[in-house]
């Protein structure tokens, strides 16, 4: 009778070799096996973040040129004194500034001369001798508040020289760049849209890669699944597959997006314009564009993760 006590003793226990199987099919190496950059999963990443960089500089930009641009004539106003008769239109002019030169609230006061208001109408009038004596210039002043120029600001102005030059027009200067606000504020908003596409975009690229390896596989997969390897287990796999693509996409594509940045930047400021030299990026700008990669491999690897757990929750 102690034979077979002895035999059932020699004899190795079942479970603990299929978990250690488990664990070294898990551990050893990855299920995916591939070269990174042979597959397409890499370049498609490396775009998809190229193009996400190239569109946040965008909307950083527009950003900062309309903030610059805001902030340089929040305070600003434009008197015109439009009169027909020259000696009554200097006149009025004379009295306007005599009003408005050390008047509260009011930081600087400045005439235009004539022969730069006469160089600014050039384009469309032509030459100030060749010009029309039919069509009077109005005499311009530029005002410049000690805060932002609100309505009830711009009227105070209004009331202040109506008696002594009424035929004098206050502008906020802000007011003429509205439309060129709103139309900023669009393009950030279709940048915004942009950028939500091409991180959707990307999610399901991942997402079918994902799918189609888990499919490829489904049989090592199986097997290892019934020797006990856990749904995280397998998870991993995939994430540490997606994550080296995502990483190396990511790097590319930031360096990509980085040098088109760069090089439209330098176009953009040879034109010398005052509004699209304020669009310049600082640093928190490039701090953003260089976590545009890293959301990315945060989202790619957490794609991978819920498919394939998903995945094996379906499977028998």
């Amino acid at each position: 009778m102690s034979e077979p006590n002895e035999m059932q003793e020699e004899t190795p226990p079942a479970e603990p070799w299929l978990l250690a199987a488990a664990e070294r099919s898990t551990r050893a190496g990855p299920i995916l096996r591939q070269d990174r950059t042979a597959g397409p999963m890499p370049w498609v990443i490396a775009i998809m973040i190229a193009l996400t960089v190239i569109a946040v500089a965008g909307g950083l930009a527009l950003g900062n040129a309309a903030g610059t641009a805001r902030a340089g004539l929040s305070g600003g106003l434009t008197v015109q004194v439009v009169e027909g008769v020259a000696e009554e239109r200097e006149a009025q002019a004379q009295a306007a500034v005599a009003l408005l030169d050390g008047h509260e609230g009011i930081a600087e006061v400045r005439r235009v001369p004539d022969d730069e208001l006469a160089a600014l109408l050039e384009p469309w009038l032509g030459e100030a001798d060749s010009a029309d004596a039919a069509i009077p210039t109005p005499a311009l002043i530029d005002v410049q508040l000690d805060g932002e120029a609100t309505d009830e600001r711009v009227a105070a102005i209004r009331a202040l020289l109506a008696e002594k030059a009424p035929a004098a027009r206050v502008d906020a200067q802000s007011g003429w760049l509205t439309p060129v606000f709103d139309a900023v504020l669009a393009l950030q908003l279709l940048v915004a849209g942009l950028v939500a596409l091409l991180a959707a975009a990307s999610v399901a690229a991942v997402w079918l890669a994902v799918r189609n390896s888990f499919v490829t596989n489904r049989e090592t997969i199986s097997l290892i699944h019934h020797l006990g390897a856990t749904d995280p287990q397998i998870a991993r796999q995939f994430q540490h597959s997606v994550g080296m693509d995502a990483a190396l996409g990511g790097i590319g594509g930031l360096v990509l997006g980085l040098l088109a940045t760069w090089v439209l930047g330098r176009q953009f400021a040879g034109l010398g314009s005052g509004m699209v030299s304020g669009g310049g990026l600082g640093l928190i700008d490039w701090i953003v564009l260089a976590a545009v990669p890293v959301v990315a491999f945060v989202l790619a690897v957490l794609t991978a993760r819920f498919t394939v757990i998903a995945a094996l929750r379906r499977m028998p």
